[in-house]
């Protein structure tokens, strides 16, 4: 087990509203939420990217100019902070995503390793909303890395379902990614892995042995004791207002600083210390 814990905070998210939620949009926002969640424990702040137009906050944004302006803020504010910023796209055209990696060049970045049936139900038995597919196919993926190894970015591979993770070994295998990967194990989303800590050791022995591995979930108090179950089995960590709005007490938090500060608490209560930045970048073999 790593005794160093690195901590992720997943910033803003893909669609939430800040109409009604404390999530960040604009450079501004950003850098000041980054600085919160780094004073409180985070070496890494994955980030979304918003539309910055009045009333359309809650939209992505895939211009290399908005990327830039985001990350430039949250650099400003954070230097030392490790960036890493979402690919996720529906869709045959994701020119975008990659012309955001190459505007910014961010020293990590989400690689969705696999396709899921994208699903949610409302208690009455109806759609949340119309069933999707998130595809991620291979030729997709390799797309992906081949830009990421052309900016000198480390992919975070996304796992959403036990499958997915035996196809990043795949993509070892077959030499689409060359090195040990970085693993994370989303979990959460109703149609793809539950937040279940039980899970964890079959994941475990579906990576590739010695990869860093972490995990994402969704959902709201229940998620803790899977994330106190991470930080006990050595695994790195991961939360923010993208992914919960609750502690595990229930009671609902206005910015990612006390996310991350339960996630450090945690680390520390089984022994582990939380990494610096510096330390995270040794970990994970980036330029210092």
């Amino acid at each position: 087990m790593s005794d160093k814990a690195i901590i992720t905070c997943s910033i803003t998210g893909v669609l939430t509203d800040p109409n009604q939620h404390h999530v960040p949009v604009t450079p501004e926002q950003l850098a000041q939420e980054a600085r919160r969640a780094y004073d409180a424990g985070a070496s890494v702040v994955h980030v979304h990217f918003r539309r910055q137009e009045e009333g359309k906050g809650h939209l992505p944004s895939w211009d290399p100019a908005v990327a830039r302006a985001c990350v430039d803020a949250m650099r400003a504010a954070c230097p030392e902070l490790i960036i890493n910023q979402t690919t996720g796209v529906v869709g045959p055209d994701y020119q975008g995503p990659l012309d955001c990696l190459r505007a910014t060049r961010p020293e990590m970045a989400a690689c969705n390793a696999g396709s899921l049936n994208y699903l949610k139900t409302r208690s009455n038995g109806s759609w949340a909303w119309p069933p999707m597919l998130f595809d991620n196919q291979p030729a997709k993926v390799k797309d992906f890395l081949d830009v990421m190894a052309e900016t000198g970015t480390l992919p975070e591979f996304e796992c959403f379902d036990v499958g997915i993770v035996r196809c990043v070994g795949m993509y070892v295998e077959t030499g689409m990614y060359r090195g040990l990967p970085e693993y994370n194990f989303v979990m959460g989303v109703e149609s793809g892995m539950p937040a279940d800590p039980d899970l964890l050791p079959i994941l475990l022995r579906l990576k590739i042995k010695d990869a860093p591995w972490q995990t994402t979930l969704i959902g709201r108090s229940e998620i803790w004791p899977t994330h106190l179950r991470t930080a006990e089995l050595g695994g790195h960590l991961r939360s923010g207002l993208e992914d919960t709005f609750y502690l595990p007490d229930g009671s609902k938090v206005t910015s990612n600083a006390p996310l991350i500060e339960q996630l450090a608490r945690y680390a520390r209560d089984v022994g582990r210390e939380v990494a610096t930045p510096r330390e995270a970048r040794q970990m994970l073999h980036l330029a210092a």
